[in-house]
């Protein structure tokens, strides 16, 4: 069964309500990368509630966590800010210094990667991690921590090989000026913990209070507890041996929690260069890549790989491929399992799987994505057609649709026109038809391809002008020519646009005028 399915079975057996879980710290902007994390946490909640099992997926945001450094999109008015809590800062304006306060720097981040969520299907309850902190319930398991201190720095020390300094303490203090770093702690009186920051100065902390927190391992593990999370896949830097996973697991126990079973995914890299990440610039934004390719497809890669492989994101040609894949398998008639290997079924079974976690909305008929139209055919039409008008127009002829476009293909058409005018549309994958033959394609064509257009051109001139028509018409040719069809494609391709291959050749030739296509051959 599907990877989402299979884990829903088996969070059955730890019984009462589910809750799926992802979380991302907000310092910059986010990257498709993110999306394996969010969306493999949101299919396995889905997974439940088609199994029946009640569910519910949160998305917590680690507001709290401090600004590392000053990124290169920032002005250097930030080093002031280095050490603060990302929710008690200024979001940057569009210069990239601090602006005026009204809007936090996690509330700048989060929200256009909020937006993107909604629009592939993904609607969490979001949780703000220094809310979690002021509202106080963290302050128990603060306690906890503080009071077994040398237990859970026993349990980092052995899993993690790592050692921590003898003034280790399960739990950041902001100083006077509001920053988590060079803070050190110099005593506990419960809700208070005592400290001296790098300027000298004493202060207290209320763990009751959003005034520090816990360090990352042990947050983890404490969430896992409030929020009685019971499925959170985590990357494989925080699933390797000795990570923040196998810390996070016994020390969520020792806070008197029941951490989830260790879920790990494979980063998703881009073609070429390896696993994108924020702090290199290696990214493809979940809005950039929303912009080129259709929420369902975006889905499908995700959905159709074992959570614990690597996804190679490709912008290019690939991407035509990806979508020939989904739209077979939704287009494709329900097999008969009765018949089927044991290897069969379990492809059957997959493939169905990934076609239902593909789709924006749980439930829905994956054939309403497709809008009747194919990706490679919207592809030819939108490099063909100057205006949508004509496109739609043309859709109505050939039969694809009848009347107006539904909502769903005006906006495929708009994420088309970007993908194919942005730098990432294939170079091979460029239609534009030739008003002359060109000396390259007159270096292909020999006698035979001359002698099979000549052939073409006349029974076009005589055929029903459709796709089928045609079609039958460029069969005829290539037979009583005696050329092989592969042949017979590309001289067409080479009158046409210049190169050995395109798109389907009786659905290119349809959409052109029949009077423009008949010179075009002859003069090749």
């Amino acid at each position: 069964m599907h990877w989402a399915d299979y884990t829903a079975q088996r969070l059955i057996e730890r019984g009462g309500e589910q809750v799926s879980a992802s979380g991302i710290t907000p310092s910059g902007e986010f990257h498709i990368g993110h999306l394996r994390e969010i969306l493999s946490a949101e299919m396995i909640h889905r997974a439940c509630l088609d199994a029946g099992i009640q569910s519910k997926y949160i998305f917590i945001v680690d507001s709290m966590d401090p600004l590392r450094r000053v990124y290169e999109f920032l002005s250097p008015e930030y080093k002031r800010y280095i050490g603060h809590p990302l929710a008690f800062i200024p979001a940057p304006g569009p210069d990239g210094k601090p602006g005026d306060g009204k809007q936090t720097y996690a509330e700048h981040f989060l929200a256009p990667f909020l937006k993107a969520l909604s629009e592939i299907g993904v609607l969490p309850e979001v949780v703000m991690n220094h809310e979690t902190y002021e509202s106080g319930r963290f302050a128990e398991y603060i306690d906890l921590a503080i009071s077994k201190r040398e237990e859970i720095r026993g349990i980092v020390q052995d899993i993690s090989g790592r050692e921590l300094a003898d003034d280790w303490f399960p739990y950041n203090p902001m100083g006077s000026d509001g920053s988590l770093d060079g803070v050190t702690v110099t005593g506990y009186e419960n809700p208070f913990v005592l400290w001296v920051d790098s300027h000298g100065i004493e202060g207290k902390s209320d763990i009751r209070k959003a005034e520090g927190k816990m360090p990352w391992r042990i947050d983890w593990a404490a969430r896992w507890a409030i929020h009685g999370i019971t499925c959170e896949p985590a990357g494989k830097d925080h699933g390797a041996a000795g990570g923040s996973y196998d810390t996070g697991i016994p020390i969520c126990r020792v806070l008197g929690g029941d951490p989830p079973d260790k879920i790990v995914y494979e980063w998703i890299q881009l073609k070429g260069m390896g696993p994108m990440s924020s702090s290199t610039g290696l990214t493809v934004g979940p809005m950039e890549a929303l912009s080129l390719v259709p929420p369902e497809i975006l889905r499908y890669v995700i959905a159709r790989s074992k959570i614990n492989r690597h996804i190679e994101f490709d912008t290019g040609s690939a991407l035509f491929r990806t979508a020939d894949e989904y739209e077979r398998l939704v287009s494709s008639p329900a097999q008969e399992e009765s018949g089927m290997t044991k290897r069969q079924l379990v492809a059957a079974q997959t493939q169905s799987g990934a076609i239902r976690m593909s789709q924006v909305e749980s439930g829905s008929d994956p054939r309403e994505s497709i809008g009747g139209v194919s990706f490679r055919h919207l592809s030819m039409l939108a490099q063909i057609k100057s205006s949508d008008e004509d496109v739609w127009s043309s859709l109505n002829r050939s039969g694809h649709i009848q009347g107006e476009p539904g909502k769903s293909l005006v906006v495929r058409l708009a994420r088309m026109r970007t993908w194919i005018e942005g730098p990432h549309f294939p170079e091979d994958a460029k239609i534009e038809i030739k008003m002359a033959l060109s000396d390259e394609s007159r270096d292909n064509l020999d006698d035979e391809s001359k002698q099979f257009l000549s052939a073409l051109s006349t029974l076009l001139s005589e055929c029903e002008w459709s796709d089928e028509g045609i079609n039958e018409s460029i069969a005829n040719a290539c037979e009583s020519s005696g050329i092989p069809r592969r042949k017979g494609y590309s001289s067409i391709y080479w009158a046409l646009i210049g190169r050995s291959h395109g798109p389907k050749a009786s659905s290119l030739l349809f959409e052109m005028d029949r009077g423009g296509v008949l010179s075009l051959l002859r003069n090749a």
